[in-house]
């Protein structure tokens, strides 16, 4: 091997994919559906979020691999050094192994279903009674609204919506003339009917429109039919250059491009069933797939509808299949009674959803817009919920003569629309909204309050890991720190200043802030350890870790014999244990009822560890391509919160799993005779009560921080 071929292989040797590495996590993901451990109807929502997962992952990562395969074809990952055709070939390959995983578990889970009366019926499962009822519903509230089509020549060929289902039909005339006839399955009609007076025993629309195909196409034979699907490429560029001149504003151009998002290429197709060769060569000729993009799926095409069925059941049963219901605690060491802004100034207070209730947040907006002394409220927005408490308390705050500064994501991928709703509403109250940063996404989280009392300033920031949005705050693990810090808010001025003016070069004192600040400041950290050699320690808890230049980073600190846990719930390009090169790297994973979202930065032991909280992953579009805040924590109570928050993850043998050097991953269940669930134990264990720590028990954490990782350095025996 000549040495160029030599470190090319070296390059590669402890990194992998990204697209593989997603396409694990969602295995994970649809393997939760497996756990017997989890209430049968929480299972079947698992399949339901592998597949709206596997959704987006073709309609974003191969929608853009494809135009990357035209535009660019010799363009090469720096993780595998594959192209972007080489890439796709990996991913269908992947693909059909998944699909059989997910068929099996589907079965399973609808039979233990099954047996607490929750079905879902074929046509010939119906007592003739039942068959009765459902042949009226069709004629009676199906038959009006559905509107058949025979393609041909003088039916062009539809457009085919991404994502909706269409009964499909091999049609056959008098002569002996084939067609395909297509019914589009409207939005107004319900996605199941429930057969009355039974627990749930229901029938998907899709199949009673199939039961009756035969009837809807005239004097057409219908030879077979089928559901089928299409999936489009949504990666639309925001380009600037995209843009013509003269379009009146930012937010008329996102509007525009949504339009466009449903006519993109299609990437995907699927189908309900085996079909002939003559049925699939038309529908193939129809819709421009390639063969290895067609995919059939015994399990329902779109599975949304699963969580409209626990509103089915009764009480009884919701006991039995459902998840014990979870409320957010109002945290121990925040006063209801007592003004937020004054307890924040006393001593800073860090928010742990969903353990902990958003409502203190939002208490503190609302006091900050009641309150004479506050000049203004600035806030960055990525996602907002559908009716949101933070963009009421934001409106209230404006007609109460606050100055408020909204810097606004608008294209926050998928929720446009909303955050367009939002933006007209929030303009029209008084708010000052701006529309991102040219050319870069804003993903920070931080809201800053300031407030003038005897002509001197003084500030409340509220940084986050997480969105300002209540729904998800009740279903993502995310922290949301606020602090009166003076050094803290004279950086969040610094940086809304520059934000107002794009300006991303700005100067922070406290606060890391990318494209410039982040990266760097990391692998400064990460120096640092390196120095301490075999006494380094660094910790990091995200959702992903692509950015090559932090990959290469961790794999010399692990050279140097510094101790690295990575806690990274989906893709990690970067491979553990592989010998001379990631030794001392663990990778666990955790896959639970909530989403890991939060991001904590610890280098260091002790009292020495320098800790973050992040809305950053270390991803090579946060750190490079978007705007986006670390933020350092010196509360020592907070410290120790997160040190217990790690330490937690770390000992997770319930939902946790180990990533191997290959990049397949080991379940961590069965290494402890009584599984261990972080999730599980921070519904039972507040943060805030839990870390009220005695300097005995300060002590024990901190041994317990600085040995954790070998608790499991034998899996690289395996």
């Amino acid at each position: 091997m000549s040495k160029n071929s030599q470190k090319q292989a070296e390059t590669y040797s402890y990194t992998q994919n990204r697209e593989l590495s997603w396409l694990r996590f969602n295995q994970r993901v649809l393997e939760e559906a497996n756990d017997r451990t989890n209430p049968p109807l929480e299972r079947l929502k698992f399949i339901s979020i592998f597949s709206g997962n596997l959704d987006e992952f073709f309609m974003v990562r191969v929608g853009s691999l494809f135009d990357i395969s035209m535009i660019s074809p010799s363009e090469i990952d720096n993780k595998t050094g594959m192209t972007s055709a080489e890439q796709l070939i990996k991913i269908y390959n992947a693909i059909p192994g998944l699909m059989k995983l997910k068929t099996q578990i589907y079965a399973s889970v609808t039979e233990d279903l099954r047996k607490y009366g929750i079905c879902d019926l074929s046509y010939f499962e119906l007592t003739s009674k039942e068959q009765k009822l459902i042949h009226q519903y069709f004629k009676a509230n199906v038959m009006p609204i559905i509107s058949p089509v025979i393609i041909g020549n003088r039916h062009p060929v539809p457009h085919l919506v991404n994502k909706a289902l269409y009964v499909t039909a091999l049609l056959k005339d008098n002569k002996g003339k084939i067609s395909i006839g297509l019914v589009p399955i409207t939005d107004a009609l319900p996605s199941y009917v429930k057969i009355p007076n039974t627990e749930l025993r229901y029938m998907r629309i899709e199949n009673i429109i199939l039961q009756w195909a035969s009837k809807l196409f005239g004097v057409y034979s219908v030879e077979e039919a089928c559901v089928i699907s299409v999936t489009r490429n949504a990666d639309i560029s925001f380009d600037r250059d995209k843009f013509e001149d003269g379009e009146e504003d930012f937010r008329s151009r996102v509007m525009k491009l949504l339009k466009k998002r449903d006519r993109l290429s299609v990437v995907r197709l699927e189908i309900d069933r085996k079909i002939s060769e003559v049925f699939l060569a038309s529908l193939t000729s129809l819709i421009h797939v390639e063969k290895r993009q067609i995919y059939y799926d015994a399990c329902p095409i779109n599975m949304k509808y699963v969580y409209s069925l626990s509103s089915e059941l009764s009480a009884s049963k919701k006991q039995a299949l459902l998840y014990t219901p979870y409320k957010p605690r109002w945290p121990e060491d925040i006063d209801p009674s007592y003004s937020m802004i004054d307890q924040i100034r006393q001593k800073d207070k860090l928010l742990f959803y969903p353990f902990d209730s958003v409502e203190p947040f939002i208490r503190l907006l609302n006091e900050a817009a009641e309150r004479p002394d506050v000049i203004s409220i600035k806030i960055t927005i990525y996602r907002l919920a559908s009716s949101s408490k933070v963009a009421r308390a934001l409106c209230r705050a404006a007609e109460n003569g606050k100055e408020v500064i909204v810097l606004m994501e608008l294209r926050a991928r998928f929720d446009e629309a909303n955050n367009i709703s939002w933006s007209k509403l929030m303009e029209d109250a008084g708010c000052q909204v701006v529309y991102g940063i040219e050319d870069f996404k804003c993903h920070s989280k931080i809201c800053l309050i300031t407030m003038r009392s005897k002509n001197k300033l003084s500030y409340i920031t509220q940084i986050g890991t997480g969105n300002y949005n209540e729904k998800t705050n009740t279903m993502y693990t995310d922290l949301s720190l606020m602090t009166s810090s003076v050094e803290i808010g004279e950086d969040g001025t610094a940086f809304f200043q520059n934000m107002l003016v794009n300006n991303l070069s700005g100067v922070y004192s406290q606060l890391l802030v990318s494209p410039q600040g982040i990266k760097k400041a990391v692998c400064e950290l990460i120096d640092e350890q390196i120095k301490k050699g075999p006494d380094g320690y660094i910790c990091i808890k995200a959702n992903s870790i692509t950015e090559r230049e932090v990959i290469d980073k961790l794999e010399e600190a692990s050279c140097a014999g510094v101790e690295i846990q990575l806690i990274i719930r989906g893709i990690c390009c970067i491979l553990p244990g592989v010998p001379t090169f990631t030794d001392h790297i663990y990778v666990t994973s955790i896959v639970g009822r909530y989403l890991e979202h939060a991001r904590i930065y610890c280098f260091g032991k002790g009292t020495e560890a320098k800790l973050y909280i992040a809305s950053a992953d270390l991803m090579t579009r946060n750190l490079n391509r978007r705007v986006e805040i670390a933020c350092p924590v010196y509360d020592n109570d907070i410290r120790e919160q997160l040190l217990w928050i790690l330490s937690c993850q770390l000992k997770d043998t319930a939902k946790a799993s180990f990533m191997m050097s290959d990049g397949l991953y080991v379940r961590k269940t069965g290494q402890s005779p009584i599984p261990f669930s972080s999730q599980q134990e921070f519904m039972d264990q507040s943060l805030h009560s839990s870390t009220q720590f005695t300097p005995e028990k300060n002590g024990l954490l901190r041994r317990l921080i600085s040995s954790v990782g070998g608790l499991f350095r034998d899996r690289h025996s395996r």
